[in-house]
This record gives C-alpha cells, sequence and structure tokens, in this order.
C-alpha cells in the first residue's frame, strides 16, 4: 500500500516506518496521521513482522504539527464547512492507533521531536536518541497544552516535577539532559542510530513473537485504558485553548517568525 509522507520498509521481521517531509523537518498533517494510523493497522496484521522502528527522514524526527497548513486551512474553511465528525474527534486522537500495535515499536530519534514528535517518541516503547537529537514540549510556545496523551506520558516517564518543568518552559532539551532525566533509553552516536535501533530490533525478534506480544498487551493495558481518559480531558482543555487570544498571537507570530506576546486572554 502507498502512504503519503511516509516510508514503509519491511526486512525480514523488522519494519522501519520513516516520516518522510524532510524539508519540513518531518512536521506532521493530517494526511500523515492517517498514514500513520493505517501503516501501524498493516504491520500488526503481518505475522512476518516481531519489531517496529520508527524514525524521521533527514535531520528531524518530527517537529511537532505543521502550523502552517494548519493555519491555511482554518482560513480556507467556514463554520458551515466544519463536519461533525471534525467536532466531535479528541485531539491527538490518531495516538490511539498505536493501541492496536503489541509488537515492540522502537523510536530511532535522530533530530528534533518537538510537539506531537514528542508524543510520537514517548508512546513508542524504547526511545534510541542520536547525540544530535533534541526535545521541546513546545506546545506552550503555541499558547496550548501538551496534547495526544502528552500530559500523561510525559509525568508517566519522567516524574511530575521535570514533566512540569518542560510543558511549563517548552524550552529545548539536547540528547544528554534527555537522557540523564530518563526521557530517551540511551544515545548513541547519530551515524550508527539506525543500526543500534536495527540490532536491537534483532535482538527481539528472535525471541517467540506470541511471548513478546503478550508481555506488551498486559504490561500497557493499565496505561492504554489511563490515555484514552486524558485525550478525553485534554481535547476539553486544548480546544479551549484554540481559541484564546494567546493562541492567535502564537499563530500570528510564528508566521512572522517573532517571538509571540501573550495577555492572558
Amino acid at each position: 500500500m502507498d502512504y503519503k509522507d511516509i516510508i514503509l520498509e519491511k526486512e525480514k521481521h523488522i519494519a522501519i516506518l520513516m516520516l518522510n517531509r524532510p524539508e519540513k523537518l518531518n512536521a506532521i498533517t493530517y494526511d500523515m496521521r492517517q498514514s500513520i494510523s493505517h501503516a501501524l493497522l498493516e504491520l500488526q496484521q503481518d505475522d512476518d513482522i516481531r519489531a517496529i522502528i520508527l524514525t524521521g527522514a533527514g535531520k528531524g524526527f518530527c517537529s511537532g504539527a505543521d502550523v502552517q497548513l494548519q493555519v491555511i486551512r482554518d482560513a480556507a474553511v467556514s463554520s458551515e464547512q466544519i463536519s461533525r465528525k471534525s467536532i466531535l474527534e479528541l485531539v491527538g486522537s490518531f495516538i490511539l492507533s498505536f493501541e492496536v500495535v503489541n509488537k515492540p515499536i522502537i523510536a530511532a530519534i535522530n533530530g528534533i521531536a518537538a510537539g506531537v514528535g514528542l508524543t510520537l517518541a514517548l508512546v513508542c516503547d524504547i526511545r534510541i536518541a542520536s547525540t544530535k537529537s533534541r526535545f521541546s514540549a513546545i506546545w506552550v510556545k503555541r499558547g496550548l497544552i501538551p496534547d495526544g496523551g502528552a500530559t500523561y506520558l510525559l509525568p508517566l516517564i519522567l516524574g511530575m516535577d521535570k514533566a512540569l518543568e518542560l510543558a511549563f518552559t517548552g524550552e529545548i532539551i539536547e540528547a544528554e539532559e534527555a537522557e540523564r532525566i530518563g526521557l530517551v533509553t540511551r544515545i548513541v552516536p547519530h551515524e550508527e542510530l539506525l543500526l543500534r535501533a536495527k540490532e536491537l530490533a534483532e535482538k527481539i525478534s528472535v525471541n517467540p513473537p506470541i511471548a513478546i506480544e503478550m508481555m506488551k498487551r498486559i504490561m500497557l493495558q493499565t496505561l492504554r485504558s489511563i490515555l484514552r481518559d486524558h485525550l478525553i480531558f485534554e481535547s476539553y482543555a486544548q480546544n479551549i485553548c484554540r481559541g484564546t487570544e494567546d493562541a492567535k498571537e502564537a499563530r500570528r507570530a510564528f508566521l512572522e517568525k517573532r517571538e509571540p506576546e501573550f495577555k492572558g486572554k
């Protein structure tokens, strides 16, 4: 099956799912969300695949949502054209497509992972980062809250205080700091990233696939249930934030390449 803006390759028992908008540092579009969801379902249904590597083409892992495209799309769509489905859809709901996958997913983080790109890294089972990787809970700079379940995943992985610090500041942290605080499993030389990820995937794939899938299903059962609840709360909060003057100012500042001036309105 052909997918838009992602590349799916299969090598024996290992699949590599690569985000493929390198000119935009793999910023996520609506079409990419759909492609990722369909590709993950395909991989879960493929009995030959025993481990999955998620990575990005070019210099970035995923720089977040494509803000410029969102602004253009929002300006082109009138209130009469907005569908009931889009109104009811949970913010970041495509992250739920990871729930269908009970095979190990390794994030090979080759560059910036910000916003929803950070969420994509967090939702993977193991995170291997290159020395050139960087991370940011950048939502606050857009007048928004973390979404896609990141309000749950960040405290779960980092602890509450560090999660709040990253979410409150939106600062960019380097690979070494990400490893120190437990955001990534390990860091490796940039040029060895995919090789190391494949080596780990191969170690996993020689083990009994049914046992591996049952381990993941059982270990993540409670997390998956809580994650769904968080998407509901996040959607409520995010929709409030999107309507604020601060969020509108953040979008204008992004397009004008300047720092936003937030006023709490």
